[in-house]
């Protein structure tokens, strides 16, 4: 099987979503294969009631593309200071990867948007590293080295990757930002590069 790094996210207006295609942009220019995959929605009903296959973007991912990948980018939207329901509902189906212990020693990393400045994007991306630390995969932040996070006026942190889309969405990511969704995807397509040899 061909290495890759899965960049698996869940994004509800798109800038999350186009923070992943820059990450996979870097992890492609790393020399490695970038998988994205993104889940559903989470329903209230007690049906399964979403398509098998969404109407755009990436597919769903499986519990066996997150099994068989060589490193992983975790990104979503805040949701209150917290990871959003639909990427924590397809994490929580994840423990036979812990029981199995296919995860351990793999390179992993998280992105995050939200819609303030101040609307819990690190404790966002904290709160998506736990389950990782649980799966024993090595964590992989963003330095201070890469100027972007001194300069940036809008996301950005040494946790991982993050942006800020204005109140109704459509502030688009701005230079920083997007230096830092490539250098992100770029340290983790190296890494996992390295841990393959």
């Amino acid at each position: 099987m061909t290495p890759y790094v899965l960049v698996l996210y869940y994004s509800r207006h798109g800038s999350t979503a186009e923070m992943a295609r820059l990450i996979a942009r870097g992890v492609e220019a790393s020399g490695i294969e970038a998988r994205l995959r993104t889940v559903p929605n989470v329903s209230p009903d007690t049906e399964a009631s979403a398509a098998e296959v969404p109407a755009d973007g990436a597919i769903y991912c499986s519990q066996d593309d997150l099994q068989h990948c060589s490193g992983l980018v975790l990104g979503s939207p805040t949701r209150f200071g917290n990871m959003a329901s639909a990427l924590k509902h397809f994490i929580d189906g994840s423990s036979s990867l812990w029981l199995s212990g296919a995860l351990v020693g793999k390179p992993a990393a998280v992105f995050t948007s939200t819609a303030s400045l101040h609307g819990g994007q690190e404790s966002t991306l904290l709160s998506m590293l736990l389950p990782l630390l649980h799966h024993g995969m090595l964590i992989c932040g963003l330095p201070y080295s890469e100027s972007a996070l001194l300069e940036t006026r809008g996301g950005g942190t040494p946790y991982g990757a993050s942006h800020f889309a204005g109140q109704d969405g459509k502030r688009a990511l701005d230079e920083h930002e997007k230096r830092l969704c490539k250098a992100l995807g770029e340290r983790v397509g190296r890494l996992a590069m390295q841990l393959e040899k």
